[in-house]
Parts: structure tokens; C-alpha cells; sequence
């Protein structure tokens, strides 16, 4: 895995605009043949939710072109994809706009410890970040490890959380769900004792069906084994026709912290276990509503350079 340090380079003209804040590539471009756009990419894992940010300029609606074959297994590969921008605000520092126009939690956390690596901070440092299916500037703290980067995001938060019913327990009991609503994406967290192929099965459908009935830019569906801690998200993009179970989901996590509030109505501190590894989130509780969410999570630089999108 890279270190960060490698990222640090001096800057020079690059062929094509590049959000601020990101090194300009010093290697020599290869001639490629007419009908082929090069993207320029950094690769990083949130907690195994891989993450491809484009770092090159490109119109808008290409995003979803150039992600769907960045992210097929025979191409550079990863879960999903992300396109850095300069920041709207004065007051942030970038901007992230995903290829699905959903908000993506780790995402976000990708492009602060990002942003910390190309700038040299070693932190901790406080980042005010713009994303794509977020109203507000987010805020995230960074601060560099031995490896990778530690991020604390400020989530969203639900406009509300509302009883859902989900049969579909291993045991064959109606497992305890809730609707986690935001502006732009549902997260439909369901209690359950492990989860087999057959509750797996009936999350992907229901991920399907709230597709295309919600109107939403991204739809989960968060499994949650409340004995072992454990998260299974599963995360459906309909713009992308896409539906994964990702390694993590961060924005799931902050979704499971606030259902977990709610259904508690009281202030709540977890550690939930996902295939990838272990996120923590904090919700804050009061007069009846979550009033804040943070989660953490680690972030590390896999790889960085040049794609070659196809017509």
C-alpha cells in the first residue's frame, strides 16, 4: 500500500484542468488512439469501501460513462466513484461529486485524507468538504496514522426514521426494521441473527423495489446483527444500475447510529463490524430527535494514475 508521502510532488502544467489542491502527474502520457479519454485517478480504501476519486476534469455528463468502466473488474475496479471538484463555498476546500449524484459518507472521508496527503497535513486538521446529495458543508477531522488516515465525518442527518416492516429473519420471524429517510437517499436498517443467503436474497430485492419506487439517488439496505455488532451493507445506486455489498458503508453506519438513537432515546456510541473492518459512530440525542452524527473511519491511499476510458 503507498504512502501517503508519495503523493507529495511538485507541481507543474498539466494537460487538462484539475481540481485544486491535487498534484499534477509527472509521468509522460502515452499517444492513445482517437475515441479514448484519459482520466487521472486516486484510488483509496475507507474501511475496504473502495474508492475511486478522478482527480482530471471532464463534463458532467460523462461521470456516469467514465464510471461505469472504472469500476468493472477488468478496468481499475473498485465500488465506487467519485469526481473532485473545486468547492462551490469559500469556506470549504473541495468539492465531491459522485457518479451517481448520491452522498457517500466514505467517500467524503476519502477526499479529506486525500486532501491531507497532497497538502502535507499531518494533523489533526478540521476540513469543511461540498458532496453531491448533502445540502450543508460537512465537516471532517483528519489526522494522518502510521498508515493511511483517521477521518471523523459529520453526517447528514434523517429527516426522519419510520417503522418498517421486513419479514425475513434466518428463523423465519419478522426481524425490527426502520426507514432511515433523508432528502435524497432512504437506508432501511434490519435487525437480524446473521444473515443468510436467503435474507441476502431478500435484501437485494427489496434494494431493487425501493430503486425504483423511492426516487432517490441511493438506496441501502443495512443487515445488523445486534448481538455480534456486525453490519452487512448493501448499496443501491439506480442511476448506475448498480447494487453492491460494499466492504463498508459509512453513511450506512451514521444511518444504523441513528436508528439505534431513536430506538433507544438516548445518545449512542457503537462499534459496528463490516467485512471490511470496524467503523465507530456517535449520535447525539434530544427533544425527541437525532441531533447529530459523526462517524470514524480509517483511510488508506491505494494507488494513483492514468485510466483510459473507451468510446
Amino acid at each position: 500500500m503507498s504512502q501517503p508521502a508519495q503523493l507529495r510532488r511538485p507541481a507543474h502544467t498539466a494537460a487538462r484542468r484539475r481540481a485544486p489542491g491535487v498534484p499534477a502527474r509527472s509521468r509522460p502520457r502515452h499517444a492513445m488512439s482517437r475515441g479514448t479519454t484519459e482520466v487521472d485517478f486516486v484510488k483509496l480504501s475507507p474501511t475496504c469501501n473502495t474508492t475511486l476519486l478522478v482527480t482530471s476534469r471532464h463534463p458532467v455528463r460523462h461521470y456516469r460513462a467514465i464510471a461505469d468502466q472504472l469500476l468493472r473488474a477488468e478496468h481499475v475496479h473498485a465500488e465506487q466513484v467519485g469526481f473532485v471538484l473545486p468547492a462551490e463555498s469559500p469556506e470549504a476546500q473541495l468539492r465531491l461529486h459522485m457518479a451517481g449524484d448520491e452522498f457517500c459518507a466514505n467517500a467524503t472521508m476519502a477526499l479529506a485524507a486525500l486532501h491531507a496527503a497532497t497538502q502535507g497535513l499531518d494533523g489533526p486538521v478540521e476540513l469543511r468538504l461540498e458532496a453531491s446529495g448533502a445540502a450543508d458543508l460537512l465537516d471532517c477531522r483528519v489526522e494522518r496514522q502510521d498508515s493511511g488516515y483517521r477521518c471523523q465525518l459529520a453526517s447528514p442527518l434523517p429527516i426522519r426514521i419510520d417503522p418498517y416492516p421486513f419479514p425475513g429473519a434466518p428463523s423465519g420471524a419478522p426481524s425490527r426494521a426502520a426507514m432511515v429517510r433523508y432528502a435524497d437517499a432512504v437506508h432501511l436498517v434490519i435487525e437480524c441473527s446473521g444473515h443468510d443467503a436467503v435474507l441476502r436474497e431478500r435484501a437485494e430485492q427489496t434494494a431493487a423495489q425501493l430503486g425504483n419506487s423511492e426516487g432517490v439517488s441511493v438506496v441501502g439496505v443495512m443487515l445488523y446483527d445486534p448481538v455480534r455488532g456486525e453490519l452487512a451493507p448493501l448499496i443501491n445506486v439506480p442511476a448506475l444500475d448498480s447494487l453492491v455489498w460494499e466492504g463498508s458503508c459509512g453513511s450506512g453506519t451514521a444511518s444504523l447510529g441513528a436508528y439505534l438513537a431513536a430506538k433507544a432515546l438516548a445518545p449512542v456510541s457503537a462499534a459496528v463490524r463490516q467485512p471490511g473492518g470496524t467503523m465507530h459512530v456517535h449520535a447525539d440525542y434530544g427533544s425527541g430527535k437525532v441531533t447529530g452524527l459523526r462517524v470514524t473511519g480509517q483511510v488508506d491511499l491505494v494507488a494513483e494514475g492514468t485510466a483510459y476510458i473507451h468510446d
